[in-house]
């Protein structure tokens, strides 16, 4: 056992736990053609390789694969992304919520650039789960305030 933090699965059901979900997804990187709305089956979901801030690392890092899902979506916006080309890289900044005629509201996917998603939903039902083993990474993130 290498003592590493075990893999993610975390629910948000309130705004406070969406806010833990977009620290654990700070960063992460998708191509646009692993954003999925399921109009029919009332889910978006997004396959991206997240950069693992809890598992700690000065200079390097580790990427998971991770899949986030969203429940009870009625609608999805897309502003500033090029759903045109499929093999473009977004990354994640945040993730929040918005709060309309409760339950429900909108979660906010905002990206690097400029690019948003704005996600209807009836109520707050997010799921994060890593799906795959973590590998190291040579670049860690960086950010300037």
């Amino acid at each position: 056992m290498t003592g590493a933090p075990s893999a993610l699965r975390l629910l948000a059901q309130d705004p406070d736990d969406l806010a833990v979900i977009s620290a654990a997804l700070q960063d992460a990187v998708a191509k646009i053609g692993d954003i999925h709305w399921d109009a029919h089956g009332r889910t978006l979901t997004l396959a991206c390789n997240r950069f693992r801030w809890e598992a700690g690392g000065k200079k390097a890092g580790e990427r998971v694969r991770s899949a986030l899902q969203l429940g009870d979506v009625s609608g999805v916006q897309a502003r500033n992304l090029r759903r045109d080309a499929k093999a473009a890289i977004v990354e994640l900044l945040a993730v929040s919520f918005e709060p309309g005629e409760a339950p429900g509201g909108t979660v906010m996917l905002t990206f690097a650039g400029g690019g948003d998603l704005r996600v209807s939903v009836d109520c707050l039902d997010v799921v994060l789960a890593d799906v795959s083993e973590p590998w190291s990474t040579p670049r860690r993130p960086g950010h300037t305030d």
